[in-house]
This record gives structure tokens, C-alpha cells and sequence, in this order.
């Protein structure tokens, strides 16, 4: 599949990168570094994210490149969409018709695209842009390889996910070889927080329950309006309940701006491993990894918190 992919690629001139709406530190880092690939491979390219790039990541290379927008504008051979299960969870306007390359390694990722290269042995849809470069010759620049390896630590839960085995450390050995600073890059990931997203910790752990091991945390818009957060501040809070020792389970839930004037609410789930989560991600509409997935779920909070709650200790009850 990997040069069906590269057939594709050479038989185009420009092309569009782009991935989920609130991306993630693998969204962002595999587009980035696709975009510098394509680039070295003489290529045009443009990254277009229609949720921006989130705080933390701004500092990746050619991060101040990415078209923040709601609509393709312009004249595209091609779109890649990478780490993402649908172009409707782009949300970008005017994908339908493109010639679509699907890159993904989403256990739950669907083949919705022209051509759908997933492979969930992959610890990170970076790790199969990392190849995809090898594969065509490009070197491993520095920039490329921080942008990778910020992908593959964050997607890894900073390498403690379930997945993770002696390939990935061997990929973040070639990265770091490459260029990439492990130290910079951690700092910048997990130290660099906005005083507006410690506020927001706050708020979620004051709702924290639990009910054996299963935990979660809810927020509304007046409690994230109260301390200034955006949505993106709450990217990584739902690792805080999995912190409790013998929870296998943990949900964050926060309200999402209503749709047509439905009530939506945000759903992160984790895991330790045990637990796929992906399959209560799916269940609820969403999709995801077995340690690390998530939803977009049509109902207040009240209404989401008693349906995550019951698949997720279905789940449970059916996991050995």
C-alpha cells in the first residue's frame, strides 16, 4: 500500500494536507512532516486545519504555514488526510470532490478515501509518514524529525500506551538522531501549559468520581468560560483520572457549542491497555486507539455521562 501511496504522490503536483478538527500532537506533527516531505520531493503543498494549531505545538517547524480555514480555496490535484477516520471530521467544506489519500493507523479507521493506507501496527500515523519518506528516498531532515517525534510522544502518552515495544523506541532513536531534542520537545509538549488550562484541572478534578475502575470528569461552558480555557485546554486532562491506581477506564466529557441547536459534548476515553477503548469510542460514534479514543456525542452532559457510563462498564464486564 505504502507505494500505491508514493505511485499516487508522483503522478500529482499539489496537493492539500490536513487531518481532524481540535487536532492532536500526531495530527499536527504527521501533517508537518508531510508537508516537508512533499516539499523535498518537489512537490506543492499546503497544510488547511480547520481547528488551527492547538497552543503547544505552535513552535513545530512550519507550524506558522497552516491555513486556518473552514473551505478548500484554491486549485489542489489531491488531498491527504492523515490520523483521521472521515472528511467530515475535517469539517473543511469542498473535500467531496478531491482525489483522497487516506493515511491512518486508527484500529478504527475507516476506507473512505480513493486509496486508504491504515495500518494499526503502527504506534503512530507518524510512524508510517517516517516510512513513507525512507520509502521515497527523502532524508530525515532535523524539522521532520521533530515534528515525528512530537507526534509519536504524544500519541504514545509520552511512550506508555499500549503499543509501544521495542519498534517505537527504535523510531525515536532514529528521530532523535536525526535532529530531533527530546528534552526541547517534552518541555514544550508537557511544560508549557497556559495558566487558563491548570485553572480548568482544577475544575475537572473537582468532579472527579469513580465507581471501581472506571473514573471520569465533566465540564460545562460556564466553568471553562469562568477560567478563560478554550477547547483545546482540555486536550489531556482525562489522563488524570486514569492516574488512580486500579482504574482501567477514564472519561472526560465537556460541553461542545450546540449543532442546529442540539446539545453536543466532548467524550476523551483512556485506557491502561486491559480495556479497548476504541470499541466504547465507536459504540458512541467516535473511534480512536485501544489506550487513547474519543467522541463527539449528540446530548447534554447528563445524557452523555449515563451512556458513556453504560458502555464503558459493558466494556469492562466483557473484558477478561
Amino acid at each position: 500500500m505504502l507505494n500505491q501511496v508514493l505511485n499516487e504522490i508522483g503522478r500529482r503536483d499539489r496537493f492539500l494536507l490536513t487531518s481532524h478538527a481540535r487536532p492532536d500532537g500526531d495530527a499536527i506533527g504527521s501533517v508537518l512532516a508531510c508537508f516537508q516531505i512533499l516539499r523535498q520531493m518537489g512537490k506543492e503543498a499546503q497544510v488547511v486545519l480547520y481547528g488551527g494549531v492547538p497552543f503547544i505545538y505552535r513552535l513545530l517547524p512550519f507550524a506558522d504555514t497552516v491555513v486556518h480555514a473552514q473551505q478548500v480555496n484554491g486549485y489542489f490535484d489531491a488531498a491527504i488526510v492523515l490520523e483521521c477516520d472521515s472528511i467530515q471530521r475535517t469539517n473543511l467544506k469542498g473535500l467531496e470532490q478531491k482525489f483522497l489519500i487516506n493515511i491512518d493507523h486508527h484500529m478504527s479507521g475507516r476506507t473512505f478515501a480513493n486509496l486508504n493506507w491504515i495500518d494499526p501496527n503502527a504506534c503512530a500515523t507518524a510512524e508510517m509518514i517516517y516510512w513513507l519518506a525512507r520509502e521515497a528516498h527523502i532524508p530525515i531532515t532535523p524539522g521532520i524529525a521533530t515534528c515525528l517525534y512530537t507526534a509519536v510522544l504524544a500519541d504514545t502518552g509520552s511512550f506508555c500506551f499500549s503499543g509501544t515495544n521495542e519498534r517505537t523506541f527504535a523510531l525515536a532513536q532514529e528521530l532523535v538522531r536525526a535532529g530531533a531534542d527530546p528534552v526541547r520537545i517534552a518541555q514544550s509538549v508537557y511544560f508549557s501549559n497556559p495558566t487558563s488550562k491548570m485553572r480548568l484541572l482544577g475544575a475537572a478534578l473537582s468532579s472527579l468520581h469513580r465507581d471501581g475502575d472506571l473514573a471520569w470528569m465533566a465540564v460545562n461552558r460556564e466553568q471553562m468560560q469562568r477560567c478563560g480555557a478554550s477547547d483545546e485546554d482540555c486536550e489531556g486532562l482525562v489522563n488524570y483520572a486514569r492516574m488512580l491506581r486500579g482504574v482501567d477506564v477514564a472519561a472526560l466529557l465537556w460541553e461542545w457549542p450546540a449543532e442546529n441547536g442540539v446539545a453536543q459534548t466532548k467524550v476523551s476515553l483512556r485506557s491502561r491497555g486491559r480495556v479497548d477503548v476504541s470499541r466504547v469510542a465507536v459504540e458512541l460514534g467516535g473511534g480512536g486507539h485501544r489506550a487513547a479514543a474519543g467522541a463527539t456525542v449528540a446530548g447534554d452532559l447528563a445524557s452523555t455521562r449515563a451512556r458513556v457510563l453504560e458502555v464503558a462498564r459493558q466494556a469492562l464486564a466483557e473484558t477478561p
